[in-house]
C-alpha cells in the first residue's frame, strides 16, 4: 500500500510541475537585468531601428525551430524590428552574462540595445508583437 502512495504522489507532483511549466513557457516577461547595452559587436549584427529580437539557441533544440519561425516572421513583417540568433554553444561569455538557462531564449531589445523583455521557451506571436517597443 505504502509503494501506491509513493507513485500516486511522485505523479502528481510530476503533473504539477508540467501543469505549471506548459503555463510559463514562452511567455514574455519584462526583463530583470541590469541597464547594460548589447550592441553590434556583441551580436554579430546592426541592431533594429526600433526593436532587435535576440533568440539564443543551440543545434539540437526542437523548441528553437520554432522560435526561430515566430521571430523571423514578426521581422520580417515589421519595419525597424531585426532577429538575430545567437549559438549559445558558441557564445558562452554572453550567455554566462546575461544569465541565459536554456534555450531557446529571446531578449527584446529597445533601438538603444537596452534588454527590455524576455522569453524562455518558444514564444507566442501575439506576445511577441505586444512586447515590441512602441
Amino acid at each position: 500500500m505504502t509503494g501506491l502512495v509513493v507513485v500516486v504522489a511522485v505523479l502528481a507532483a510530476a503533473t504539477a510541475f508540467g501543469l505549471w511549466r506548459r503555463a510559463r513557457d514562452g511567455r514574455v516577461v519584462e526583463a530583470r537585468v541590469d541597464e547594460q547595452l548589447l550592441g553590434p559587436d556583441e551580436l554579430g549584427a546592426p541592431l533594429g531601428e526600433r526593436a532587435t529580437l535576440v533568440q539564443f539557441s543551440t543545434a539540437f533544440c526542437q523548441p528553437c525551430r520554432a522560435a526561430r519561425a515566430t521571430l523571423s516572421h514578426v521581422a520580417a513583417d515589421t519595419e525597424g524590428v531585426v532577429h538575430v540568433e545567437i549559438d549559445a554553444e558558441h557564445h558562452l561569455d554572453l550567455v554566462r552574462r546575461l544569465n541565459i538557462l536554456r534555450t531557446p531564449t529571446t531578449l527584446v531589445l529597445d533601438g538603444t540595445g537596452r534588454i527590455v523583455r524576455r522569453a524562455t521557451g518558444a514564444p507566442r506571436l501575439a506576445e511577441v508583437r505586444a512586447a515590441l517597443p512602441a
